[in-house]
């Protein structure tokens, strides 16, 4: 099996690995089938709060599996279902975070991209190389890129295909945390842990807001916000947490 679930590597975290060295962690059919039921387990475990998705130090996922694609025409590709197995992964409720060494290249930077947060060190290479394939991303590369990090920057890695550097990703915004290339797993787990321990209904709904908000006008996205935050006064956390802060303010 190409999909890893390790050893829960802190409280209320989970960690995949993306397991097919022999490619560069190239992404087949059922390698992507696989993470989709793995995200589909840890979303139904209550104790597990986020996510950390992996590959080794060579490659993050070097991209698509070229031989899934090559010898298919239009309708065959189509009958692949990915477009499908990829909104599973953006529509997970829990957070999920990319720990990127190496190359996260193709249909590798597009699963990054679906992430919440990328954590990644300086040897990382990030790269759209589809054109030189004969072909385009599809994956959500020419959309999420271009509203994460502007038309031009974005235009200038989709028509050369040429990748930058993991410091360049952290200037231009796609990486969260730039570390330590020998970091970048413990950082991401760091960050999971931190969000696993706060209250889980608050995490799902601000993820909720931000991916259902991100492309409606601001007025709609508001009201989203606005929804989401006047749930959460129906919970037993809110009113146990705000009670703890109130009785901490009054001590001091």
């Amino acid at each position: 099996m190409a999909i890893v679930r390790e050893t829960d590597p802190a409280p209320g975290v989970a960690l995949i690995r993306l397991a097919r060295p022999e490619a560069l962690n190239a992404l087949n059919l059922p390698m992507r089938e696989a993470l989709v039921a793995e995200l589909d387990r840890i979303e139904a475990d209550p104790a597990i709060g986020a996510s950390v998705l992996c590959g080794d130090l060579r490659a993050f996922a070097a991209g698509a599996d070229v031989a899934l694609l090559a010898e298919k025409g239009s309708a065959g590709v189509q009958a692949l279902g990915l477009p499908r197995l990829w909104a599973r992964v953006f529509a997970h409720r829990k957070p999920l975070i990319a720990a990127v060494n190496g190359y996260a290249f193709g249909a590798g930077f597009e699963l990054a991209l679906l992430c919440d947060l990328i954590v990644a060190g300086p040897g990382s290479r990030f790269a759209l190389p589809e054109i030189k394939l004969g072909i385009m991303p599809g994956a959500g590369g020419t959309q999420r890129l271009v509203r994460l990090i502007g038309r031009h920057r974005a235009m200038g890695m989709l028509l050369s295909g040429a990748p930058i550097d993991g410091e360049t990703a952290a200037g231009w915004g796609i990486v969260t945390d730039l570390v330590a290339d020998d970091q970048v797993q413990p950082r991401a787990i760091e960050r999971a842990a931190e969000i696993a321990a706060m209250p889980p209904l608050a995490v799902e709904m601000i993820k909720q807001a931000v991916i259902e908000g991100a492309d409606l006008p601001l007025s709609a996205a508001l009201l989203i916000e606005q929804r989401n935050m006047q749930m959460l006064f129906d919970t037993e956390e809110q009113k146990t947490r705000m009670a703890s802060f109130l009785a901490r303010r009054g001590k001091g």
